[in-house]
């Protein structure tokens, strides 16, 4: 009998698997509601965090196959660029202090959401890009030890009911706009310095070949995922063509030459990035988004080619679940598109806004359609 592991391996080697993947996924954005949920799930989950093992315990409550979402366990330090963090008024204040000059950020703690935002990014103009290239370039990657054993410990804990993925940094353009920059001055940069962002990012490329060559190595690690995760929006198809086609297909050359896929996260509004994703050497688009979040559907996969698979989110999670035959319906239709199944993975993100009898359902839909779809 054909394991998880194995049918979802088969998928991604684009042969022909025994059913359709459906996985799950729990961080502390995406995390069941506790209304309703059963008492020994709740005490297991506890108070989840990033790179512990909910989505494991949520994906083996439902009956669902495994793809877990890790972290490289990768220690990064700074040979000759100092570092130094200060704590201020509910702000925390970074400062980089380079040969070329110093980069600050700040961010910011909101209580109501637990979480930090940007108020001050470390790219402010162009004068900032050799700085920030010197940061790149003075970085060292070493494993974490007790990383390592911990992931080895969790793949022992999936065994053969799954896969581990590991997350990366994005691409540069894509960190640019996410992290370092932001929206507008990644814009003015585009326009005004083109030669010394490409200078800036072919050396923060440098670094992340040397990242994803380390965590590639690892025997654990089955597949590794960089992002973009800005859809239009913020990326034009020009851009990606101009800044991302050769990188992703440079990441991707690292990750195969070890035997592992390598997944491009980009969910939003991607349609018409869809052709140039084609051009790529990607495995599978990670995180696609169908309407009405995005503005593909599950057909739309034909525009990625026969060679490149997806991993689709399950959208009715995050939209009115009041009507049960609407939902069941929009499930059957998304599986429908999916046929003959060889080239799609369902992606069950949790919500903290559904009650887990809402969960069950969709769970129960999904399960429902794939029996179907075996006969």
């Amino acid at each position: 009998m054909m394991t998880p592991r194995e049918n979802l391996l088969r998928l991604l080697r684009r042969e022909t698997p025994a059913w359709i993947p459906i996985v799950a996924h729990v961080d502390p954005y995406n995390q069941p509601n506790r209304s309703g949920m059963d008492p020994a799930l709740a005490a297991k989950l506890g108070e989840v965090r990033w790179g512990d093992e909910a989505t494991v315990t949520f994906s083996r409550y439902f009956g669902l196959d495994i793809m877990d979402f890790c972290m490289p366990p990768l220690v990064t330090t700074q040979r000759a660029v100092t570092v130094e963090t200060a704590h201020h008024d509910g702000r925390l204040i970074t400062r980089w202090r380079t040969r070329n000059g110093e980069l600050r950020e700040v961010k910011r703690y909101a209580p109501d959401t637990g979480m930090w935002y940007t108020e001050e990014h470390m790219v402010k103009d162009a004068d900032d890009l050799p700085r920030l290239a010197e940061l790149f370039a003075d970085q060292e990657y070493a494993y974490n030890p007790d990383g390592v054993a911990m992931l080895r410990a969790r793949q022992a804990l999936i065994g053969d009911d799954g896969l581990l993925q590991f997350a990366l940094p994005g691409t540069p353009l894509g960190q640019m706009i996410r992290v370092h920059a932001g929206v507008e001055t990644t814009a003015l940069l585009w326009a005004d310095a083109r030669a010394e962002l490409h200078a800036l990012f072919a050396v923060m490329e440098e670094a992340h070949v040397r990242q994803f060559a380390l965590t590639a190595a690892l025997e654990f690690a089955d597949c590794l995922l960089t992002m973009d995760d800005t859809s239009t929006t913020a990326i034009s198809p020009a851009m990606f063509a101009e800044f991302c086609l050769g990188y992703t297909d440079r990441l991707a050359d690292v990750v195969h030459a070890a035997g592992k896929f390598y997944f491009h996260h980009s969910c939003g509004l991607i349609r018409d990035l869809l052709p140039l994703y084609r051009q790529t050497k990607m495995d599978a688009v990670h995180a696609y988004t169908c309407r009405p979040l995005g503005d593909v559907t599950i057909a739309d996969r034909t525009r990625l080619g026969p060679r490149i698979s997806i991993i689709a989110g399950m959208i009715q999670m995050f939209g009115n679940m009041d009507d049960r035959g609407a939902v069941a319906e929009s499930v059957a239709q998304m599986f429908a598109e999916a046929a003959p199944g060889d080239q799609v993975i369902f992606s069950l993100a949790a919500d903290p806004e559904k009650t887990m009898d809402e969960t069950a359902f969709l769970v129960a839909c999904c399960q429902g359609c794939r029996r179907q779809a075996a006969k």
